[in-house]
Formats: structure tokens, sequence, C-alpha cells
């Protein structure tokens, strides 16, 4: 009996030193491969069916689309102008200025360019900054319609900056009423 309580003791204090002493070496990676995505995608909740948020109030910079209570957000409709919307770049910042793509995603888009909004192609980040503001022009067509419009933009990148797999689309629902 002392045999076995003498090798379990043993056994209790070798044990965690054998834990302590054998980690596994990891390489420490702050940055990967530099990506852009939208802001409002990585916080809101992508729609039912769907790889991204199909957002029908503007959100706000840094926090998820309210959509009840005083402090809903605003809701997006024909009258709503200019709507702006963070583009995030996760890497280290650059500095120059790096300009991005962005491509209408036709397939899922059932607004019209020149009808129900205006936007560019393309995106600047500022040298040493860490995102940009993409910007939506939503026009009032004139004629009010039950039926909402969407617009779904997808960032393409550059030569050295990737969209983020997960974050490069976002969709924007444009009330006609």
């Amino acid at each position: 009996m002392k045999l076995v309580m003498k090798k379990l003791k043993i056994f209790v204090y070798v044990l965690p030193f054998v834990f302590l002493i054998s980690c596994i070496e990891n390489e420490k990676t702050l940055w990967g491969d530099s990506l852009v995505e939208f802001d409002a995608t990585v916080l809101n909740a992508p729609a039912l069916g769907k790889d991204f948020p199909l957002l029908t109030r503007v959100p706000l910079y840094g926090r998820p689309v309210v959509t009840t209570g005083a402090s809903a957000n605003p809701v997006i409709t024909r009258a709503s102008g200019t709507i702006s919307f963070r583009v995030n770049f996760v890497s280290p910042q650059r500095s120059s200025a790096e300009t991005i793509g962005l491509v209408v995603v036709d397939a899922e888009t059932t607004a019209i360019e020149g009808v129900h909004y205006t936007i560019s192609n393309t995106i600047t980040i500022a040298a040493n900054s860490s995102y940009a503001d993409y910007v939506v022009n939503v026009i009032d067509p004139g004629v009010p319609s039950a039926t909402p419009v969407d617009l779904v933009v997808e960032l393409t990148g550059n030569e050295t900056i990737d969209p983020s797999p997960n974050y490069k689309r976002l969709g924007i629902r444009i009330s006609q009423n």
C-alpha cells in the first residue's frame, strides 16, 4: 500500500511539470494576407440564405444596426441621399494610398444604377490609414412603390490586397415608399 501511495505522490507532483515543459512551438503571426472588408458586414448577421447582410437601416460606424427603440437607425429609403459605409483595411497600414475595386453583384441586385443609386467602382484607402468610407448615393426616382429594391456590392481588392472571403459583400435594401 505504501508503494502505491508513493507512486501516486510522484505521479501527482511530476505530471504538472510534464505539462509545463512540454509545449508546442507556435509561430506567432501578427498579419497574414492584406484584406479589405465591409465594417457593416462584419457587425451584422447575413440575410436568410445569403452570405452577406441586407441592410434596411443606415449603420453607424463600429456597431451593428439597431432596428427598434429610441436608438433605432434611420430606415434606408429613396429619400436617404448619401449613405457611407466603412471599408476596413485588415493589415498593417501602408505608406502610400491603396485603390480598391468594387463591383455590383448583378445576380443579387434589383436596383437600377442611375435610377435608384449611383456609386463608384473604386475606393481609396489613404496612406497610413486603416479604413475608408464607401459612398452610395441613393436617388429618388420620383414614383413611390411598395416594392423595395436591393443593391449588393462586392469588394474585389487590387493586386496586393484581397477581399475578405467572409466580409466582402454588402447589401442594402432601398425602400421606395
